[in-house]
């Protein structure tokens, strides 16, 4: 006699939808975006390689969307888009104690993937650049709150927030460095950054 076989739950589109991009997110956060395809995701799933082409008929665009999903998921950790708690110092000081720990060199990974793969592929470079986009606004946001309550000195914001963004992408860019190289005048630059252009006294954003 034959085992019957378990029953098998047939999830909503849209859950399903989702249970595919979070998997998408996953690989391409410890993986890489190449290996984002269709059977790489099928397996993660362990589904037929032709319920993902049902969802995503284009390889392209749930690599884009994976993207999406794995940096606006690791920005609501780094700067919340509704904040509950915490003056613009302390999330700026959070903001930098997560962005410079071990589990941000994944997403720093991704990131540097991404912007190098984006020039072969318009969909995910317009979802690059729209990440890019949140990034910014959420760190002008707290920037702007700041000197609205006399916290920082900071003539222009939008200018402070591009200045501290382009030396934490240049740390992310030793993400994949592997010779072990490093310099202590690198250690808390990001945050020692913020500070010189915030107007802030040294150490209050972390060293």
């Amino acid at each position: 006699m034959s085992r019957a076989s378990a029953p098998r739950i047939r999830k909503n589109p849209v859950e399903r939808r989702d249970e595919i991009l979070d998997a998408a997110a996953r690989i391409a956060l410890a993986e890489g975006l190449e290996i984002v395809t269709v059977r790489r995701v099928a397996e993660d799933l362990q589904v037929r390689p032709g319920l993902i082409s049902h969802y995503f008929p284009s390889a392209e665009e749930m690599v884009s969307e994976a993207f999406s999903r794995a940096a606006l998921a690791e920005l609501e950790t780094l700067l919340p888009a509704a904040p509950t708690v915490g003056t613009p110092v302390e999330r700026l000081r959070d903001f930098f104690r997560r962005s410079s720990g071990d589990d941000y060199l994944a997403l720093s990974r991704l990131w540097l993937n991404a912007r190098h793969t984006s020039r072969f592929r318009p969909s995910l470079q317009e979802a690059v650049q729209l990440q890019e986009a949140v990034m910014r606004e959420r760190l002008l946001a707290v920037l702007t709150d700041g000197r609205e309550q006399g916290l920082f000195v900071c003539p222009d914001p939008l200018a402070a927030t591009l200045e501290i963004l382009v030396v934490i992408d240049g740390l992310g860019s030793y993400a994949n460095d592997t010779s072990g190289f490093w310099h202590a005048s690198l250690e808390g630059l990001a945050p020692r950054t913020a500070e010189r252009v915030l107007g802030l006294s040294p150490g209050m954003l972390g060293s």
